[in-house]
């Protein structure tokens, strides 16, 4: 399977997905599980940089790697002074052993090499760091609002999401000793334009990795079918692996 360009949608990815009562909600969370404010903070796959910047502003020492220019081009703009960034791969992180008490990777590790990410990872963290990882548990994929609409959503996305188990499994052969899992679900609104919009700017990355006639049929019937608002869940597994 081929993996989706995030330059593709660097421009618009934060308007596509703005922030919101759950955004604040899952960012809550991480803060309280993985013990994150006031720490020395790796962001691994940080996007445009919002969960690091809303760290930053929380007393944490933050830096972030990604490794799509594009979407650093916009964390960097919008971040402030007090995050770095670096464009890396998650695979080879380009830090020192033990340089930071935390990491973070939220909706990340479906995107990479999780053997070799997750070790990296377990690398860069002091003994008894952390790493948080925020993911979607199964049950995500068949309630989420695209399903009915690309009959392959669901089938790629459990391709790529591992299941919380085996992330766990994976996080305790990177090095990590101990492994806790906590679920968070969500209920969100969408209006049906703002939806429509969402589809059309292929706002999750899943919809660059369905063929060209799929993503038509299914933008035709979302034109068709949407109502005027859209309601969904986000079912959220949280795993904090310390080392």
């Amino acid at each position: 399977m081929s993996r989706p360009d995030f330059g593709l949608v660097a421009e618009d990815y934060d308007r596509l997905r703005p922030v919101d009562a759950n955004w604040w909600e899952l960012f809550e969370t991480l803060v309280a599980e993985g013990d994150l404010a006031g720490r020395r903070i790796l962001d691994v796959g940080c996007g445009t940089g919002r969960f690091a910047a809303a760290l930053a502003e929380r007393g944490a020492k933050v830096w972030g790697v990604d490794s799509s220019p594009e979407m650093l081009a916009q964390a960097r703009s919008s971040a402030g002074a007090g995050v770095g960034f670096k464009q890396a791969a998650a695979e080879d992180l380009p830090f020192r052993d033990a340089w930071f008490e935390r990491a973070l990777l939220v909706l990340v590790v479906h995107l990479v090499d999780r053997p070799r990410a997750l070790a990296e990872v377990a690398r860069v963290l002091v003994p008894g760091g952390r790493a948080v990882v925020a993911t979607f548990a199964d049950e995500h994929f068949d309630a989420f609002w695209l399903t009915r609409l690309f009959p392959s959503l669901a089938e790629i996305d459990r391709s790529r999401f591992p299941l919380p188990e085996v992330l766990a499994g994976e996080l305790r052969e990177a090095g990590f000793a101990a492994v806790s899992e906590r679920r968070l679900t969500q209920r969100t609104r969408v209006e049906r334009a703002e939806a429509l919009e969402r589809i059309r700017g292929r706002y999750i990355s899943t919809l660059q990795l369905l063929g060209d006639e799929e993503y038509a049929s299914g933008l035709a019937r979302a034109e068709r079918e949407l109502p005027g608002e859209v309601e969904y869940p986000l079912e959220w597994a949280i795993l904090v692996a310390q080392k």
